[in-house]
């Protein structure tokens, strides 16, 4: 078979370098784009910080560079660079003030779950074999405190690993020791064995702790279940005995090491991305200048390109020096008008959101908000949906009603026996309601819910109810149900 050649002209859709900087820009939040610019400053000197101010040199200078365009690799035009006459590619937002002080919320180092109980056993009179067996468990114990790996599984590790012969009944009796470290419960096997180690702590007689204790050891399925007129009659307890049991448990801790891990995490602030405020019946909308940071092109970066530019006619350094400049230089120009455009865009899209929930921003009522997709504003804004989804994740807005996430405005639509669109978040809001006032007793089924639902116009099945209560981190009725 010969080979052939032929032309053929198709059409291909690739994003620039410029445009695919553009959408990684768009997503990241305040917080994460304060990072994002330092870094970019850091790794390219043509950048800087702050307003631009006029130069001192002479803005008529021309520079005659016919004979270093004779390479193709430094084909430029330098009139590119040297516009003297406007400032250099700056974005700065009004809103933001020089005055403001910029508080830095310093993150200290905290010591891990692990560490802290390997610390308490140096202060047990343990041997050698003992502090390694009791160092392995802690290893093995997972964030909530529990050690999910067998015995058996632990002699061999150390078998294999540290080349230490143990038994079974060794391992149990250094576990019994760790058991007995700070907080209460850890190194238990089960949620059962952790609640009974905490409850021994705290037994002093009393015959509230007794009778939990003995829930926990022989009806601990039917307490899981909340079966609790199983317990009381097998028990032969009074309402009141069992209800005082009940709440003694319930204080008790089920992720003992996620209580020490929520102590010493950092708490993340969160900055909004946007404000809206009101004022006299009419919505104002404002960026924070956290996403409008003033940056401007290097003057000595300018300066050095204009001095290369004439070397390079001669010497070959300097016109690989004049081409690592314009680089650099084209490196800084791309980012701030990404930085521009990301600004552009967010408020676009922001606006666009603001009118289409003004009702909501107005009256802060949850029933208020209208169903909308990522579709609804892409076509207000003629935008991507993709755009729209990068513009709503990880971004807040500071409300008169408080701060949200720009996802907490986008929902389905559901219609009533009326023909009314109305957000399926107006529902959720009405079976949270429900369930809040529910008697404890005797929660509401979810078929109760889509019974009482269908009573105000919503007539939704019984799956989609047990879909929307679940949404909502909302348990079964069995479940909900109090003494």
């Amino acid at each position: 078979m010969a080979l052939k050649q032929y032309l053929a002209q198709k059409l291909e859709q690739r994003l620039s370098p410029q445009q695919i900087q553009l959408m990684k820009l768009l997503q990241v939040p305040t917080m994460e784009l304060d990072q994002r610019i330092k870094q970019e400053i850091e790794e390219n000197p043509a950048l800087e910080e702050g307003a631009d101010v006029e130069d001192d040199y002479d803005n008529d200078d021309e520079y005659d560079n016919d004979d270093s365009n004779s390479d193709d690799d430094n084909d430029f035009d330098i009139s590119d660079y040297m516009d003297d006459d406007t400032p250099d590619y700056k974005t700065q937002a009004n809103n933001h003030s020089k005055d403001d002080e910029e508080r830095v919320i310093p993150l200290s180092g905290e010591q891990s779950f692990q560490e802290k109980l390997t610390e308490q056993l140096h202060l047990l009179d343990l041997d050698d074999t003992q502090f390694l067996i009791a160092d392995t468990i802690i290893g093995n114990l997972d964030e909530s405190g529990y050690l999910n790996r067998e015995v058996e599984a632990i002699v061999d590790d150390l078998a294999f690993s540290a080349n230490v012969i143990v038994n079974e009944a060794q391992v149990e009796e250094v576990l019994s020791l760790v058991q007995e470290l700070d907080p209460a419960g850890v190194g238990a096997r089960d949620l059962r064995e952790c609640l009974l180690l905490q409850l021994e702590r705290k037994q002093d007689g009393d015959i509230t702790k007794f009778t939990a204790k003995k829930i926990l050891q022989d009806h601990f399925e039917e307490f899981t279940k909340k079966h609790y007129d199983k317990i009381q009659k097998k028990l032969e307890i009074e309402d009141e005995d069992l209800k005082e049991a009940i709440a003694e448990i319930i204080k008790l801790n089920p992720k003992p090491g996620g209580s020490m891990k929520e102590s010493a995490k950092s708490m993340q602030q969160i900055i909004p991305d946007f404000v809206i405020n009101e004022f006299e019946g009419q919505l104002e909308l404002s960026i924070n200048g956290r996403n409008a940071p003033e940056l401007k092109i290097s003057r000595e970066y300018e300066r050095m390109l204009r001095g290369y530019s004439e070397g390079a006619k001669t010497s070959k350094s300097d016109k690989e020096a004049l081409t690592f400049v314009k680089q650099k230089l084209d490196g800084a120009k791309w980012f701030i008008d990404a930085i521009r455009q990301r600004q552009n865009t967010l408020l676009f899209t922001m606006d666009a959101i603001m009118n289409y929930q003004k009702e909501y921003f107005l009256t802060g009522d949850e029933t208020n908000l209208r169903p909308m997709i990522l579709k609804d504003i892409a076509d207000i804004v003629n935008l991507d949906i993709s755009t729209i989804s990068r513009v709503a994740n990880s971004k807040y807005v500071q409300t008169g009603y408080g701060i949200f996430p720009l996802k907490y405005f986008f929902s389905e639509s559901l219609s009533t026996d009326s023909g009314e669109e109305v957000s399926t978040r107006e529902v959720k809001k009405i079976l949270s309601e429900a369930i809040e006032g529910e008697q404890k007793k005797k929660p509401l089924t979810d078929d109760r819910l889509a019974l009482l639902l269908k009573e105000k116009g919503y007539n939704i099945a019984r799956r989609t109810v047990a879909k929307y209560r679940e949404q909502l981190n909302i348990p079964v009725a069995r479940l909900r149900k109090e003494l």
